[in-house]
């Protein structure tokens, strides 16, 4: 009988294997640990990769707990033979934030038609504003939603959620190749989006520049003396005699020392 002996990498490799499957076999069959374990091992990647989708902290704390309660239910239809269980969550979140974009497109749809009667105001907002990235978050959001839906999906597994081109290929359901195509067109977009921004703030700087300039101009000239050709003759100042009072006056000092002798 011959003993096959693996040693190295490719050890860690068939125990990894092994683990992930074991973990599959568990989670198929509805064992409760395996949830808890699974959520532990891979709650954060999912919530880091919501946020940065959608740019909202809540809703992507929505989005983890909806992923998880979706992967219970539907964990029997999980393929028993594949390697982690990452791309199977990060691809049952993709799904479900589609839905909810759908859904608040025709939520957005719905609301417009409906008179405004005043604004109520989102508290949350202000919340969002205290997280230190905010600004980052949301100007790549902003970029990112000028994809299209196929490409953007691709480049945050990919370039987000750190998955290779197998594992977005499997978490999206499509081939490697389109994979491979769709990260190298937004890549592309990216790119040209990032480039129009970039010209775009230099010409603003410019212009704000240009008008900043003037008015230190204008301020400038406003404040300096007139030519001694063009000033003004000064001012003549009527004098009164001190000892002589102006018509229907009386004398102030007549009044402090006046005595009365009545």
């Amino acid at each position: 009988m011959r003993v096959a002996h693996v040693t190295g990498t490719g050890a860690t490799d068939a125990a990894e294997q092994s683990v992930e499957s074991l973990m599959r076999n568990r989670f198929r069959r509805g064992d409760r640990d395996a949830l808890g374990e699974l959520y532990d091992e891979h709650a954060q990647a999912v919530y880091r990769y919501a946020l940065r989708v959608t740019g909202n902290w809540a809703e992507a704390e929505d989005v983890v707990s909806s992923t998880f309660l979706e992967a219970w239910r539907s964990r029997e239809r999980l393929n028993p033979d594949g390697d982690g269980l990452r791309p199977w969550l990060l691809g049952i979140a993709t799904n479900i934030m589609r839905r909810n974009a759908r859904t608040r497109r025709s939520r957005e749809i719905a609301l417009a038609r409906v008179p405004e009667r005043g604004s109520i105001p989102d508290f949350a907002d202000d919340l969002v504003t205290h997280l230190a990235d905010t600004e980052q978050l949301r100007a790549a959001h902003a970029a990112l939603a000028r994809l299209r839906r196929r490409d953007r999906e691709v480049f945050t597994l990919v370039v987000w959620a750190g998955l290779d081109y197998a594992a977005a290929a499997e978490a999206l359901g499509v081939a490697v190749g389109t994979v491979r195509s769709r990260l190298s067109r937004a890549r592309t977009r990216l790119r040209e989006l990032t480039e129009a921004e970039s010209r775009a703030t230099r010409t603003r700087d410019t212009r704000a520049e240009t008008r900043a300039t003037r008015t230190r101009d204008t301020r400038a000239g406003t404040e300096r003396p007139p030519a001694a050709g063009n000033r003004a003759p000064a001012a003549t100042t009527a004098t009164t005699t001190p000892d002589k009072p102006l018509p229907g006056r009386t004398p102030v000092a007549p009044l402090l020392t006046q005595e009365n002798h009545g």
